[in-house]
């Protein structure tokens, strides 16, 4: 694989546990994920104009990607109210790149090679590996269904924009006009039903919306882009090595604990990552 490609979806991955530590660092989950979306779509909305539309055969995926952003942004918001970030965050982003190998094989006919699979096998192990805990409360499970449902709305997303992003002779239009539409939805939707606690929020914090908003659409737009030159499925393994910089964020500023379990899933994913860096034939 390009290691340029590689190394700029690795940068993706930090920005994603930036972005993510941003948005979770208070409460009112949801409020803050539609200000960064908000954020984002107001910073793109110029360069998409000046860009144009995406072709025509890319719209059904740029459409179908913003209606399964919106569930999943609510899930999400669902999802951590429910439960804690070190359960659904790891649970949720482990489960994605099975299921992103799955949904391209289908829609893309995309195959794996046996490396490559292990590869993958490998990095989902050590995400999952954060998740594993006993059960506290009888809400775990709930929660740990929860979890999942998200994962699936990442792969389905990540796989509709993939697909629409090379249907797309512009890769960069579709991926503007992709955050401009997602991020007027959210916002609209968050204005509808939290109006005034956004607007609160927003005059307060606005420059930790930008921040988180700026962050968010240059990590999910490295990995939209790096779709079309890599199989889907190996970007999303290497995105979702955000979990593991989401944790050595949390124990550097957010005084959580990096334990032994933590340092294991770290190394595993390193070895994953250089697995696949020499999986791709």
């Amino acid at each position: 694989m390009d290691p340029w490609v590689v190394g700029l979806v690795l940068v993706a991955a930090v920005l994603h546990a930036g972005w993510n530590a941003l948005v979770k660092s208070g409460g009112a989950p949801f409020v803050r994920l539609a200000i960064t979306n908000g954020f984002a779509a107001i910073v793109m909305l110029a360069p998409a104009l000046y860009l144009g539309f995406p072709d025509a055969e890319s719209w059904p995926f740029l459409f179908g990607s913003m209606l399964v952003h919106l569930a999943y942004y609510l899930l999400l918001a669902y999802g951590y109210r429910l439960a804690d970030l070190s359960l659904v965050y790891p649970v949720a982003r482990g489960s994605a790149p099975p299921l992103v190998a799955l949904g391209a094989f289908f829609v893309a006919g995309e195959r794996l090679t046996t490396w490559g699979a292990v590869s993958i096998a490998v990095v989902s192990l050590a995400i999952g590996l954060l998740a594993f805990r006993a059960p506290e409360d009888k809400g775990t499970g709930r929660s740990v269904l929860v979890a999942l449902a998200i994962g699936a709305l990442i792969a389905a997303y990540s796989v509709l924009d993939g697909m629409g992003a090379r249907l797309s002779t512009n890769t960069f239009a579709y991926i503007a006009w992709m955050f401009v539409l997602d991020g007027l939805v959210l916002l609209v939707w968050g204005g509808v039903w939290q109006g005034r606690q956004i607007a609160g929020y927003c005059r307060d914090h606005w420059q930790q919306g930008l921040a988180s908003g700026v962050m968010y659409m240059t990590a999910y737009g490295l990995v939209v882009w790096a779709m079309t030159k890599l199989p889907m499925t190996y970007v999303s393994a290497l995105r979702e090595t955000s979990v593991i910089m989401a944790a050595l964020i949390g124990a550097r500023y957010l005084n959580e604990p990096f334990g032994g379990r933590r340092i294991v899933s770290a190394c595993l994913v390193a070895v994953g990552v250089v697995m696949l860096q020499f999986s791709h034939s």
